[in-house]
């Protein structure tokens, strides 16, 4: 179930974890058929007493059942802490249809976010939600516990069930990875899902995430987009009305008309950015909405791989 479904069938779950679950397990099972079997993906809520140890986290329900004593894992114990940022902005609502629910953005970085929680806790590590669009919107520690992930998968999937999805909303990417390098004080995995679309000045851009660099944060940036339309501008040759979803302004237009020139911009603006995140050492990934959700789940276990 690791391939991208139609969205309709996604809402037929109203529950997250579970698709989080099958996503991963699916996940999983093509890791160990793979050159990426050597992974560590097995998940462990205990560890074996060792004597001499404190008694008070023993688990005596299951010393009961098995007779054997085991030691309850605590988050102290986790092996890395990793904070999720989504982009909530109205251009990450792209595609947009709003006489019907169409796979966006915006729901393939809530998934995506999803399935990484579910992965992350499997390896004793701690998960961490921030949304932003023109401000912080929602801002949690990282934490391990089974109440804390239950917490982030009702925020995520308050992001894909509202049937009127707020437009016009702008973002402000500068401030709030200020924002985050500062609030996120132990050094962190930060896992970023936006399609960068901002008019903001690409230095200061740069100079926020590279705030979060100079706090000694890893960052992985998941460059979401739709390349069958936003990177390839593949339509029909025909006039179409294209609308900004954050500023509410269009223009029309035949797409052959600009093709080449979009195209070249579009690709000189992702050249700028491969090179400056070469620069600040941070992994920039190319998401592709049309594609599975492994390209994310792979890049987080090679990055962890060489955290740890």
């Amino acid at each position: 179930m690791n391939k991208l479904f139609d969205i309709q069938e996604f809402q037929q779950f109203d529950n997250l974890e579970l698709i989080a679950r099958e996503v991963v397990e699916g996940f999983i099972t093509g890791l160990h058929r793979s050159p990426f079997h050597g992974f560590s993906v097995e998940f462990a809520e205990h560890r074996q007493y060792n004597k001499g140890e404190p008694t008070k986290h023993i688990d005596w329900k299951l010393f009961a059942r098995s007779d054997r004593l085991y030691i309850k894992q605590y988050e102290e114990e986790t092996n890395l802490r990793c904070q999720l940022v989504i982009d909530t902005s109205s251009s990450m609502l792209f595609p947009y249809d709003k006489r019907k629910a169409i796979f966006n953005k915006l729901a393939f970085s809530v998934y995506s976010a999803a399935a990484l929680i579910y992965l992350i806790r499997k390896q004793r590590d701690a998960a961490g939600l921030t949304l932003f669009s023109d401000h912080i919107e929602l801002h949690t520690e990282n934490r391990l516990s089974s109440v804390h992930a239950e917490l982030l998968y009702g925020k995520l999937a308050g992001l894909i069930t509202s049937n009127q999805p707020e437009l016009k909303k702008t973002t402000q990417a500068v401030e709030a990875l200020h924002q985050i390098a500062e609030q996120v004080h132990k050094r962190s995995l930060i896992i970023i899902f936006s399609d960068m679309m901002n008019e903001t000045d690409p230095d200061e851009l740069f100079s926020a995430l590279q705030h979060l660099r100079y706090n000694k944060h890893e960052v992985i940036l998941f460059h979401v987009t739709d390349h069958q339309h936003e990177k390839q501008f593949d339509f029909r040759n025909r006039p179409y009305r294209f609308v900004d979803l954050e500023s509410g302004q269009h223009i029309r237009f035949s797409p052959n008309e600009l093709k080449k020139n979009y195209k070249e911009a579009i690709q000189k603006q992702y050249e700028d950015l491969r090179i400056k995140c070469g620069q600040y050492h941070i992994d920039l990934v190319e998401a592709d909405i049309n594609r599975e959700f492994n390209q994310v789940l792979h890049q987080f276990l090679l990055k962890r791989g060489k955290l740890w």
